[in-house]
């Protein structure tokens, strides 16, 4: 499993958190001072259902964290599966807040529930609501049964990942992030910041939703880039620019929704160890053959049925992937162009009736 990826600049002893504001002003808390900010968090603004729940409540939804119902870990904590008191089906995220990850799980949390809280869009995991009980913090999300697409594609999963599927994953996953990206309910963009193939879950029909915003950063006011000293994201979908220079723009989720792109075409994993160090980057191993109708072919996964898919539809979706991946940020497209190019090529895999229903309610917004 590859971690969330983490390039230091000088050394912080403070860290800075929006304590519950809406454009005031930051407090600056020590990390020492984060175990005293209990029960201090924003209540949940989206939705009616939003709940603030307690510890008791979180060990009687999972069985009191039982591995049976655990369904992933990783730097962040372990997620389990998860019934609440009224019957729903959740996934709880039970953060990792041991000594060594403190301050970093604390932000975290604070900036996922607040921004969560304020978002509203069927390509974002819905916040149901959380928990911040003495040191212990949860977060408690919609259960997306169809698990994320990273898991879909390296076969975890029985379900056949024919072209069109993906076609409908990538438009979601487009969509989610053209959201953020312009992010009316907030006022100012959303930059993700570690936008991977794992990070897009599948509802029971496959619908792509967005999730872990825990490095999410709202954009300053009136500003295009922020400069940072902490680059912070997963290594194979770093955007080159940003973790060069520091400077976070909009174009570094871009740079990462093209590398899911290429996952996508090629069901290989961003970074692969095990092959040869020239081979081991996704980005650098097809990036050169993209354009090329010829040896592209040689990169489509082999998992897809041939019936599946058009040369057309491959040949446009390869060079979308090929400019969400330039080196330089200026040189790809927003957000909402890549939701306008994947429109256009569902409608250029249409090869005949039966196929065209099925991708048309893929195209509708």
């Amino acid at each position: 499993a590859f971690h969330t990826g983490v390039i230091e600049g000088p050394t912080c002893l403070s860290i800075l958190l929006h304590h519950g504001t809406r454009g005031g002003e930051a407090r600056i808390y020590k990390p020492a001072e984060l175990w005293q900010l209990k029960d201090q968090c924003p209540a949940p603004k989206k939705r009616n259902c939003s709940s603030v729940f307690t510890l008791k409540e979180m060990e009687e939804a999972t069985s009191a964290f039982s591995d049976a119902n655990l369904i992933g870990k990783g730097g962040f904590g372990r997620v389990y599966k998860g019934v609440l008191r009224n019957g729903e089906v959740v996934a709880i995220k039970k953060m990792d807040l041991s000594p060594s990850k403190q301050a970093d799980g604390e932000r975290e949390f604070r900036v996922e529930v607040d921004i969560l809280s304020r978002l509203d869009h069927p390509n974002l995991v819905t916040l149901i609501g959380y928990c911040a009980d003495g040191k212990h913090r949860f977060l408690v999300y919609e259960f997306m049964p169809k698990g994320n697409l990273q898991d879909l594609l390296n076969g975890i999963s029985e379900v056949r990942m024919d072209w069109p599927l993906r076609l409908k994953i990538a438009l979601g996953a487009a969509r989610g992030l053209a959201y953020l990206h312009s992010s009316p309910a907030v006022g100012v963009p959303i930059v993700h910041r570690d936008f991977k193939s794992s990070n897009i879950l599948l509802s029971e029909f496959f619908e792509a939703k967005i999730s872990d915003f825990g490095l999410a950063k709202l954009m300053p006011e009136g500003a295009d880039l922020y400069s940072t000293t902490r680059v912070l994201g997963t290594f194979g979908y770093f955007d080159p620019e940003y973790a060069l220079t520091g400077k976070l723009t909009l174009q570094s989720d871009i740079y990462a929704f093209g590398v899911v792109l290429l996952e996508l075409l090629t069901g290989r994993r961003a970074i692969e160890l095990s092959q040869g160090p020239t081979d081991q980057n996704l980005v650098l191993k097809v990036h050169q053959i993209l354009n090329d109708r010829k040896k592209l072919r040689k990169v489509v996964d082999a998992e897809m049925s041939k019936n599946s898919y058009t040369m057309e539809s491959i040949t446009m979706f390869a060079n979308l992937a090929s400019r969400c991946v330039c080196f330089e940020s200026s040189g790809r497209p927003s957000m909402t162009e890549c939701v306008k190019e994947l429109q256009l090529i569902i409608y250029a895999n249409m090869k005949d009736s039966s196929c065209c229903s099925e991708q048309d309610s893929m195209t509708r917004t």
